[in-house]
């Protein structure tokens, strides 16, 4: 009977055991600790909370957000940050920030945590929050507020005011410009006075003499040489018997050459020029030194035997363009 008592002692010990170790296990932990426990009005201190309880247990810690007692505000709530220890155990912290605009000594409430059924308080702080310590024997050390300071002078700050009144005074330039030309009837942008023109048979002689210095047929460019002479010769004759030589073949111009008196005598020596020309511009024709002499030469004749004999004076002499709208339709003659 005594064994049976035994064993059953034995075995109760080993419930006991059993329970109390696991209820210990489930126990959960909540502490509290700040920063700092004295400030002055207007300061922050940070509560630190920690919660320790087993792995996988699913605790609630009740903080208040705004308010933690009356006199002492909550500012921010940091984000809960777990730490694994040992034994399963974790270990979650948080910050709280908060502060006070009143001098008093306060008992800061505990902070609750609540595990399951069971919702368990931390340890209590004292915050004494103190004023500005003032010497009232010394009114002098009172300050007042201090004037609102001026900025410091930063030159891009009045670039816009800047632009605006360099394209006011632009504006008002251009306006006074635009009134000024319209007033004296003048056209609002100047015109470059043009030179007085030749006339025909000096202009003319003018660029053969030009044509002669440059020697381009002794350097082989034989094309541009005759392009320039037979140009020369086109304005002459435009401006000369008003024939709109710029638009016409070599054939056309000899047509109405042959049909002008003045020019009957040296029809002959156009004839040379205008068509050896065209062999040399569109069957690229290499013509003897010779003939590219005696081109030259034809040109001066033609146009020294076909000048005006009344030259006109140079401010009233007609213009390429004057000459060439005077120009008749030469097909029906």
């Amino acid at each position: 009977m005594s064994t049976l008592k035994r064993y059953s002692c034995f075995a109760w010990v080993l419930v006991l055991v059993f329970f109390c170790g696991k209820l210990f296990a489930q126990k959960t932990l909540i502490d509290v600790t700040a920063d700092s426990t004295a400030i002055l009005i207007g300061e922050q201190t940070v509560l630190h909370m920690s919660v320790t309880t087993d792995k996988g247990k699913d605790v609630l810690p009740l903080i208040p957000r705004d308010t933690l007692m009356q006199g002492v505000e909550v500012l921010n709530l940091s984000v809960p940050d777990t730490i694994f220890i040992d034994n399963n155990r974790i270990v979650i912290k948080q910050d709280i920030l908060v502060t006070s605009f009143d001098s008093a000594l306060y008992l800061l409430p505990p902070l609750k945590v609540i595990d399951g059924a069971d919702t368990i308080s931390s340890n209590q702080i004292a915050l004494k929050v103190s004023t500005v310590p003032i010497n009232m024997d010394k009114p002098e050390e009172f300050f007042d507020i201090k004037s609102v300071w001026k900025p410091p002078f930063v030159l891009a700050d009045y670039y816009p005011l800047i632009y605006g009144i360099l394209f006011a005074l632009f504006l008002i330039c251009v306006i006074g410009y635009v009134i000024q030309r319209l007033r004296n009837r003048k056209p609002l942008m100047p015109q470059r006075a043009q030179e007085p023109l030749l006339p025909p048979h000096e202009q003319a002689i003018k660029e053969l003499d030009t044509l002669k210095q440059q020697k381009l047929w002794q350097q082989g460019r034989n094309k541009e040489y005759y392009t320039l002479l037979t140009d020369t010769l086109r304005k002459y004759i435009v401006r000369r018997f008003c024939i709109n030589a710029q638009e016409m073949t070599s054939g056309e111009i000899l047509d109405l050459i042959c049909k002008t008196a003045e020019a009957d005598s040296v029809y002959v020596n156009l004839k040379q020029i205008l068509q050896l020309a065209d062999f040399v511009k569109f069957a690229k024709l290499h013509p003897l030194p010779s003939e590219n002499d005696l081109s030259l030469v034809n040109a001066y004749l033609f146009v020294n035997q076909t000048k005006e004999e009344e030259l006109v004076s140079s401010e009233n002499a007609p213009s390429v363009d004057e000459a060439e709208g005077s120009i008749v339709n030469n097909k029906e003659i």
